[in-house]
């Protein structure tokens, strides 16, 4: 059946959750059906998680970005980081368009992927749009880490697929701050100097003088900190 507008859709758009869950909180828990068995977010306890939905299955955009995902896996693998797709379509329709994307292009998708059907995930993240569709989930992403915490949301239009490299640099970004208790500037890569967080009292602003950074002001220092995977591996 096609609807024509929201309104002649069964789901209202005024009963679907646009409410965001809140970063630095715990992600929203869920138990689910997926293309690997039923799995639950607790299941991934100890391991950060990029969790992303895409619209549709058997659509072009997402086709491209689910063969981007399978070859982003490794890489993630390496920082500690799997990968979970989700979308409302069924658990057979999962099926067959991975089996499609394997016989057409040649790619294996190494990763779950949520069969939705009920929205509640998708409720639980917000990642349904009602002005966009009251159909399809929204490109949304979110990274949680090792602990369960929300730490990143990204959303996208249904028209543009996601840049990949964005969300290692993220993943990279967010485990950095963690390690070395800084912030990463805009365009910061691996390798780059980091801030140093501004002193909170006058001892604080005078001991950073002796500490080596490389400071503009008195507000405003860097510093190098060691990379968690070395630029061989990330190529790898």
């Amino acid at each position: 059946m096609e609807y024509n507008s929201p309104s002649d859709h069964p789901i209202q758009p005024a009963r679907i959750q646009s409410i965001l869950p809140r970063l630095n909180a715990l992600a929203p828990a869920f138990e689910a059906e997926t293309t690997h068995g039923r799995l639950a977010l607790e299941d991934y306890r100890g391991t950060w998680v990029v969790l992303f939905s895409h619209p549709a299955d058997f659509t072009p955009v997402c086709t491209t970005e689910f063969v981007a995902f399978a070859k982003l896996a490794p890489v993630l693998k390496q920082r500690n980081t799997e990968l979970l797709g989700l979308s409302i379509d069924s658990i057979y329709s999962h099926l067959a368009w991975v089996n499609a994307i394997r016989d057409k292009f040649g790619v294996e998708i190494p990763f779950p992927v949520i069969a939705d059907g009920n929205r509640e995930v998708a409720s639980l993240y917000g990642m349904i749009n009602p002005d966009e569709s009251s159909t399809e989930t929204s490109r949304c992403l979110f990274v949680i880490d090792d602990k369960g915490i929300l730490r990143a949301m990204i959303y996208y239009p249904l028209t543009t697929g996601r840049n990949t490299d964005e969300v290692v640099r993220l993943v990279d970004a967010l485990q950095t701050t963690d390690r070395h208790k800084v912030a990463t500037p805009a365009n910061w890569n691996p390798g780059d100097k980091v801030i140093v967080p501004p002193p909170r009292t006058v001892e604080d602003a005078e001991a950073r003088k002796s500490l080596g950074y490389d400071c503009v002001d008195w507000w405003y220092c860097e510093t190098t900190v060691p990379n968690a995977v070395s630029a061989a591996e990330r190529k790898g």
